[in-house]
């Protein structure tokens, strides 16, 4: 039977992620969500997802060295960004340089194992160096040289802001990273792999998933969701916006998900950081606002918010400009793809699907005079 966009369809088996909507549990490779939010590092996560399990120790600290000494961008690929149009949408610069990498990897056309561990590895580095690069670019600002000894998260708030972020701004973002990492066969997804089933680069493939993530029905919920927050302005506001929205007929951005029956789980953890960075910053209304228009969508729609909602105020308040929301889950949402695209490549076969044919039958060819 045809499911209109696929729904509940079947189209991999994949040992990566597992989404369970009924129970609102989110898996990466055997460990729940929670656990990882609570106790993990990103860089731990992204292991996980490539490797299928946990590092010990060495590995972990392997990781993360290979991960600092390929942050830097080739001269060539800086050169070239400074030329692009300061007015060019981030996700649109972000999809454009990334294809650029391909031509400046030094393991070329070498497609083994070992050769693509190394490309996602250095697309995983890169990609937040672009996005800040970007940022300081269109803004007239310099570019600093990433900084080796810290993390991915405070790595990219070093190069977007040019200080070195604060203890909790480090851990808000990680966090928030860890959250979007991966979530089975979304649109962006399913995008690489079969982009990836048909033996084309690593690069390509992350092409494909960065140009998939760039429509608004899948990257851009949590800026509508800021866009939403910064029109009502007030919490006292916040009722009378919505029922507007509701009596004409519009989508409330941030609700609502496809497969989770019940709270999305990486909702949990945002709504704590939303109300932690809003008491540190002292701009408590976002997360007010925030859940005081969960409360009325739950009660009046039966609708939970999914991830989107509340990753809004929490990048708001890290100071993370609205148009980079939708790059920044990009950067996180590379160490899922560079997982599914290793899986899909390890045990490989084309992905071709049939389409059901509604259109007409048994007509015939008559000349142009006739017609």
């Amino acid at each position: 039977m045809v499911k209109a966009g696929l729904e509940d369809i079947v189209a991999a088996s994949s040992a990566i992620c597992d989404v369970n909507g009924k129970e609102g549990r989110l898996i990466y490779q055997g460990y729940d969500i929670h656990d990882l939010a609570e106790h993990s590092t990103f860089e731990e996560v992204i292991y996980l997802l490539w490797f299928g399990r946990l590092p010990n120790k060495s590995e972990l600290e392997k990781l993360c060295k290979e991960l600092a000494s390929n942050r830097a961008l080739a001269p060539e690929v800086t050169a070239a960004m400074k030329q692009l149009p300061k007015t060019a949408p981030p996700m649109e610069v972000l999809r454009t340089t990334v294809s650029l990498l391909s031509i400046y990897d030094p393991d070329g056309s070498n497609d083994s194992r070992e050769a693509n561990i190394r490309k996602v590895t250095r697309l995983m580095a890169q990609m937040p160096t672009i996005v800040a690069y970007w940022d300081n670019i269109r803004n007239g600002k310099e570019l600093k040289q990433p900084k080796p000894d810290l993390n991915m998260a405070a790595n990219f708030l070093y190069l977007l802001k040019g200080a070195v972020p604060d203890d909790v701004s480090t851990k808000s973002l990680d966090i928030a990273l860890i959250l979007h990492a991966d979530h089975e066969l979304n649109a962006s997804t399913f995008a690489a792999r079969v982009a990836a089933a048909t033996l084309t680069d690593v690069y390509s493939a992350t092409v494909a998933a960065i140009g998939t993530l760039k429509g608004p029905l899948h990257g851009g919920a949590n800026q509508e969701v800021i866009k939403m927050l910064l029109k009502i302005d007030n919490p006292a506001n916040a009722a009378q916006y919505v029922h507007k929205l509701f009596e004409e007929h519009q989508k409330v951005m941030g609700f609502g998900h496809r497969v989770y029956k019940t709270e999305d789980p990486r909702a949990f953890h945002l709504r704590k950081m939303s109300e932690a960075l809003g008491k540190r910053t002292g701009e408590m209304k976002w997360f007010q606002m925030s859940q005081d228009i969960e409360e009325m969508m739950l009660k009046e729609k039966g609708l939970y918010a999914n991830v989107d909602f509340y990753s809004a105020s929490v990048y708001y308040m890290l100071g993370i400009p609205i148009d980079l929301f939708t790059p920044v889950f990009a950067i996180s949402r590379m160490s899922g793809w560079g997982a599914h695209i290793l899986e899909q490549l390890a045990n490989n076969r084309l992905i071709r699907p049939r389409a059901e044919y509604i259109g007409k039958s048994n007509l015939k060819y008559e000349p142009i005079s006739k017609r």
